[in-house]
């Protein structure tokens, strides 16, 4: 998930990712010149030519080191705390440097990245977008965003894109729909220029524009999608950097002592988060904080730690509304939005997504 173990990286669209989907069911764009072909993938796509290249870590999360019980802090299963009770989520006692371990790593950059991190929570009010933009678009909704996400999801997996690219992508498509009128036709258009701008800025090898016109079904040509990118990030005044909720989640994460189980849970309900438009009035940092907790409630760890009190500055009782917010997102959740949900039902994400949350 935050490595790339393969050396030589292909990527390419596939046959199930393309706008006759829920995307293009639900809002239908025009074509040029009438009917589209079916395209065969093979005329659609060229292989790339295969690259060979040394394995990238992109901001890896430590593999779990032993803990005291203080910090792993398993439940009894037939204690009767339960995510309401407060006592569930009280935490005292001593603070871990998480840091302490990567001292002599240059990539950890331990002399800085608590810098970083505070300069992360400073400014990420900077990219953030106001609630109630939608109500300012005359001609689309709130539900036609989550299904854009919700292909958007679909894509970024299919191309075998880092976690990074998608939330710049959603990022980037909501800044631009709070500053400019989007007709029905063109949101697609406006989404796929963000995931191109996302995956210049975050990819090694970004995505091919003939991959986008097949993953669009050729509902736009290149000059279009090439077109509306300039035109996003003029309106962006070229700001694309953000603190997004993945890198807080990262650095989180390490606080928590998180195994891999644990790891794979807190990106299940951050990356589910990005399809809610009511989970916009939470920051970041807060929707980072409160995936945490409900992964580690889900392995059956206390809710908090002294360290990720540390680490996060975020008290136990100010992450818990924005967790029970997301669990009841995940409950009322759309069935036909399934992007995030098939993900995380595969073996490679170790099958999550089937979690009973219920008890939670």
């Amino acid at each position: 998930m935050y490595q790339n173990k393969s050396s030589c990286v292909t990527r390419r669209a596939f046959l199930d990712v393309t706008n006759s989907s829920a995307f293009a069911e639900a809002c239908p764009v025009g074509k040029k010149g009438g009917t589209t072909k079916p395209c065969d993938a093979s005329a659609a796509i060229q292989k790339r030519q295969t690259r060979s290249m040394t394995a990238v870590t992109r901001a890896p999360v430590p593999a779990a080191r032993p803990v005291a019980r203080r910090e792993s802090g398993v439940l009894d299963s037939s204690s009767s705390a339960r995510f309401a009770n407060p006592d569930s989520y009280q935490c005292t006692g001593p603070v871990d440097n998480i840091d302490e371990r990567d001292r002599d790593d240059p990539l950890c950059a331990t002399e800085y990245v608590q810098e970083m991190y505070a300069h992360f929570r400073k400014n990420e009010s900077t990219t953030w977008v106001t609630p109630d933009y939608m109500d300012d678009q005359p001609e689309i909704n709130q539900n036609m965003r989550a299904i854009l996400v919700d292909w958007l999801v679909d894509v970024h997996l299919k191309f075998k894109l880092i976690p990074e690219t998608i939330y710049l992508a959603v990022n980037l498509l909501d800044r631009y729909l709070e500053k400019r009128e989007v007709d029905r036709p063109g949101l697609q258009l406006v989404g796929v220029a963000c995931l191109l701008i996302a995956s210049k800025y975050e990819e090694i090898y970004p995505i091919q524009l003939r991959d986008l016109v097949y993953v669009c079904d050729r509902a736009y040509i290149g000059i279009e999608i090439i077109e509306m990118e300039e035109t996003v990030l003029k309106a962006l005044s070229y700001k694309v950097t953000i603190a997004s909720s993945h890198a807080f989640l990262v650095r989180y994460l390490k606080a928590a002592h998180a195994d891999k189980k644990m790891v794979q849970h807190a990106c299940y309900f951050l990356e589910g988060t990005l399809q809610s438009y009511h989970l916009m009035r939470y920051l970041p940092s807060e929707l980072a904080a409160a995936s945490v907790m409900l992964a580690r409630r889900c392995v059956n760890r206390h809710s908090w730690s002294p360290t990720l009190l540390q680490y996060s500055k975020y008290c136990a009782e100010e992450v818990v509304p924005v967790a029970r917010v997301i669990l009841a997102e995940k409950f009322s959740a759309v069935p036909d939005l399934r992007a995030v949900n098939k993900k995380y039902s595969t073996r490679r994400y170790g099958e999550v997504a089937s979690t009973d949350i219920s008890d939670i």
